[in-house]
């Protein structure tokens, strides 16, 4: 493998400072391009340090630690993008996700690949931070597309109400709607793959000298399973978080849009 050295990414940070002076030269903001440049540095290196070490030590406590961290901070990205929360949003998304990409994150590990130990860091956290990553975008599109489907349709589901549906069938669309929504990307990518793009985890593996059959053998697992994950966690979210807009009673209730 190719190693690169600090002059080299000092290099390639050359076309962050190119972007940003074609920004400036269309009169836009150039400070969050470099905030997040240098926070992408930090934050990769930070967890590349930490990754050393915790591949040296192989601590089960300390993996499961890790993951849960990792899991924590999507829920709260997650909510960061999301511009009209439901009820009980953080205890929805979160065990949404936990059970979606943690689900998801050992029934790769444990039955396809076979890890031994279970908690052999080297592979259990980089596959479940892709299988997290991917899930979050359709955590954040399922929460969003809901709450606007709900609102959107707030006089028809009343109307419903009012004819004797129950809550579910008066907001059945809209979370079929929701749904659909937030697979788009996953099958999207899915359908694009190889042919208009090669994905970064069999680009990484070929660079790295693998051959290139096992790494696409890896990448069709792994999109099989993140498609698997956004499944669920999205059903999960819109399920659990679609009975917070009605009381017992089913009657609807929308919460105040943020400000």
């Amino acid at each position: 493998m190719i190693d690169l050295s600090y002059f080299d990414l000092f290099l390639v940070y050359g076309l962050i400072l190119l972007a940003a002076g074609l920004i400036r030269l269309r009169g836009g903001e150039v400070r969050s391009l470099l905030v997040s440049a240098a926070r992408m540095g930090v934050q990769l290196f930070a967890v590349g340090y930490v990754l050393h070490l915790v591949f040296a030590i192989k601590s089960a406590a300390l993996v499961l630690l890790i993951l849960l961290v990792m899991g924590g901070m999507a829920v709260h990205t997650v909510a960061g993008r999301v511009r009209e929360k439901m009820p009980h949003f953080y205890r929805v998304v979160g065990s949404a996700m936990l059970v979606g990409c943690g689900g998801g994150t050992f029934y790769f590990c444990l039955l396809v690949i076979g890890l031994d130990p279970w908690y052999e860091p080297r592979y259990l956290i980089p596959l479940a931070g892709m299988i997290i990553g991917n899930s979050m975008t359709g955590a954040s599109l399922a929460a969003e597309r809901l709450g606007e489907e709900i609102r959107a349709r707030q006089d028809q589901i009343e109307t419903a109400l009012c004819l004797g549906a129950s809550a579910r069938q008066a907001s059945q669309e809209s979370v079929n709607n929701a749904f659909r929504a937030a697979l788009i990307p996953s099958v999207n990518a899915m359908a694009t793959m190889g042919i208009v793009f090669l994905p970064g985890m069999m680009t990484g593996q070929i660079l790295s000298g693998t051959e290139p059959i096992i790494a696409v053998k890896y990448q069709i697992a792994i999109m099989c399973v993140i498609t698997g994950s956004v499944a669920v966690t999205s059903l999960l979210i819109l399920q659990q978080g679609v009975k917070n807009y009605f009381t017992a009673y089913d009657q609807l209730v929308l919460p105040e849009k943020e400000r």
